[in-house]
């Protein structure tokens, strides 16, 4: 089959790869579409650790099944041969506490489709049948890739907590802050400031809803405090960057939250004595939850959070291109999805 394989940093190509074998409890599924993820990016660069090439990366998608294991109905009684499915790409190997708070995105023994194992930048992806949902009738595929993405957004709006009437901040309008947006949106919030520094971006955020804020043109921080008085009751950092993570801090009033999601820079210095004088709560959110990922469909199928008109489709052999393109000058493009 046909897969895109991260050689090296900023090396990608397109080779024949031999198609998955498939063990008792997997399922086999034709890919229809797979999402470029910023984690990926990262990892294209070398900055990933979890990500060692040769690898196919690839853990947002939707196809078909084609085949199942042995077992694997037993595993999964909601599944047969044909159906459109999407998946949970995080899963765990042992059982554990965490497991059981219906937290396995946190579980010590945690594997990733598209990192630990091939992922689904290729033509098939065998994955264990407990990853696997079935698409909700009449949801097309190119909506169900999209599953995994807007589960972190879910993620991040349920840790905000009750934001009903709130003014609220986001730093970064890539698709994890777009959806963040339209997540505070949906819990109730009175307005969302957006910031970011490629305007195609921004523009991108005012036409969900969100109030931009331009980094280049006008203080953020100055801006909310002078918008708001005290500032906003969250702020989500969804870039990672030392700068946006104190920009988040000043700009959250007393006693509010700042949820830390993106991972651009792994180390920064954080203003700590401000966070302890005025009782900051600061917490991370990392990918979602089981549960998450469920409503994520959900809030898909009632179209309550949407990318478009700005998602791309791509054939699997550009993607390369499309990887450079993401990281050197994304413009106004939410969202990739490559097509083998």
């Amino acid at each position: 089959m046909k897969s895109l394989v991260w050689e090296a940093p900023r090396v990608m190509a397109l080779r024949d790869t031999p198609a998955p074998s498939l063990a008792a409890g997997e399922v086999l599924i034709r890919v229809a579409y797979g999402g470029i993820c910023g984690s990926e990016l990262s990892g294209y660069l070398g900055h990933n650790s979890l990500r060692v090439p040769p690898l196919v990366m690839g853990h947002e998608f939707s196809g078909e099944i084609v085949e199942m294991g042995e077992v694997a109905g037993s595993i999964n009684s909601s599944l047969g041969v044909g159906d459109y499915v999407t998946v949970n790409p995080l899963y765990c190997t042992e059982e554990s506490i965490w497991q059981k708070r219906g937290l396995d995105h946190l579980c010590p023994s945690r594997r990733l489709i598209g990192a630990h194992r091939p992922g689904a930048y290729a033509e098939f992806v065998a994955v264990p049948a407990q990853t696997v949902t079935r698409l909700p009738a009449g949801m097309s595929l190119r909506t169900g890739s999209m599953t995994e993405p807007t589960a972190c957004g879910v993620r991040i709006g349920e840790l905000a907590g009750d934001v009903s009437g709130q003014a609220c901040l986001i730093i970064g309008a890539g698709p994890i802050g777009l959806l963040a947006l339209q997540a505070l949106q949906l819990k109730g919030a009175k307005e969302v400031y957006i910031a970011d520094l490629d305007p195609e971006r921004l523009a991108m955020g005012a036409a969900l809803g969100g109030i931009p804020l331009a980094p280049r043109s006008a203080d953020v921080v100055q801006t909310i405090k002078e918008a708001t008085r005290d500032g906003v009751s969250v702020a989500v950092d969804a870039v990672g960057a030392a700068v946006t993570r104190r920009q988040c801090v000043s700009a959250t009033q007393p006693t509010g939250m700042v949820i830390l999601s993106g991972l651009h820079e792994e180390v920064s210095e954080m203003p700590a004595a401000d966070i302890i004088r005025r009782e900051i709560v600061v917490r991370g959110s990392f990918s979602y939850s089981p549960a998450n990922f469920a409503a994520a469909l959900g809030v898909l199928e009632r179209g309550e959070m949407v990318l478009d008109p700005w998602i791309v489709e791509a054939p699997l052999a550009d993607g390369g291109a499309w990887f450079d393109r993401l990281i050197d000058a994304p413009g106004n493009v939410s969202k990739v999805l490559l097509r083998p």
